[in-house]
């Protein structure tokens, strides 16, 4: 399989008044196409920063990311910024959209920002609310929406630019349960059908069983690699 995100010896130490805080430690990573890779860890174990250094959004003490065949940690801000975009779709736990604007027009962001042509952009946002379920929501505002459907917003809006690795942070951990395994569904399929890389963080051992690797945290150190419950069933004779 291709190797679609791949992190080195990835450190990240942050100072504070009681001293340095080691939040990654010599991690290693390595994704496939078409893989979900779930990270799970106690709240303060280095889930946020592994994701945010794979990301792009912060820069590793030392250790190098690659976003495919790219050194992202040897590019220049801008560089950097227009590799975020073209490549990377994020979701977050806090659903991040903006109020005054319809589910549609949400999706468009993305889309507006990298001034992809109008005609395109209407025929993608519609394709991205389809593939999420939403195709009779484009209108409405995310007050208007369930948790859940707020999410699928975040969802679509990450799959508009059809990127080729998701960054996913805590995406259910303002939902319910049912919600939240049925939104863990959604990200798997949509990550295997368009055959993405895919990381994503939680604390909820349900959402495990989604996952083709898990990846196991603590303190900043990666505590055990295992298949997740799709991926021993793939492997199994």
């Amino acid at each position: 399989m291709t190797t679609a995100l791949r992190g080195e010896k990835l450190s990240r130490t942050f100072s504070s008044a009681a001293g340095d805080v080691h939040a990654c430690v010599d991690i290693d990573i390595e994704v496939s196409a078409g893989e979900l890779v779930v990270v799970r860890g106690a709240s303060g174990a280095g889930k946020t920063t592994l994701l945010n250094l794979l990301g792009g959004l912060d820069t590793p003490t030392s250790g190098r990311v690659w976003i495919g065949d790219v050194e992202a940690t040897a590019l220049a801000e801008d560089d950097l910024a227009a590799l975020r975009r073209e490549r990377l779709g994020f979701v977050f736990q806090s659903f991040g959209l903006i109020p005054i604007l319809s589910a549609a027009e949400n999706v468009e962001l993305p889309l507006r920002i990298a001034r992809t042509p109008p005609a395109e952009r209407d025929a993608r946002v519609a394709e991205a609310l389809a593939l999420v379920g939403l195709a009779d929501h484009a209108a409405q505002r995310p007050t208007e929406l369930s948790g859940g459907q707020q999410q699928r917003v975040g969802i679509a809006r990450a799959f508009v630019v059809r990127p080729h690795v998701l960054i996913a942070d805590e995406p259910t951990g303002q939902l319910d349960s049912r919600t939240a395994v049925t939104v863990m569904d959604l990200i798997g399929d949509l990550v295997h059908s368009q055959g993405l890389a895919a990381v994503v963080s939680t604390h909820d051992p349900l959402l495990v069983q989604r996952a083709d690797r898990v990846i196991e945290l603590h303190d900043g150190h990666v505590t055990a690699v295992t298949a997740g419950v799709r991926g021993a069933a793939a492997t199994a004779p």
